[in-house]
């Protein structure tokens, strides 16, 4: 078996971000603990030719910033009182 390389050592590392986020209880923590993690796997992507995983990961890091911003909106609103 070939060692592995610093790339394959970046793509590892990136799927573990995005593991971890996955198991944060706080929705704005996940968001952009798996931003972080997409993007990195975006520039993995890109650094072994692979364009479904580039753009697969491209659009969840875009989905985690659309979202984190809307969750930035909802928490500077005031909330009504019922």
């Amino acid at each position: 078996m070939d060692e592995m390389n610093a790339v394959e050592w970046f793509g590892i590392f990136a799927s573990v971000i995005i593991a971890y986020s996955l198991t944060l209880k706080d929705l704005m923590k996940l968001r952009s603990w798996n931003l972080l993690g997409a993007s990195l796997l975006s520039v993995y992507g890109g650094l072994i030719g692979s364009m479904p995983v580039l753009l697969l990961n491209a659009f969840i890091a875009l989905t985690n910033i659309y979202y984190l911003v809307q969750m930035r909106k909802a928490s500077r609103e005031p909330q009504a009182e019922e």
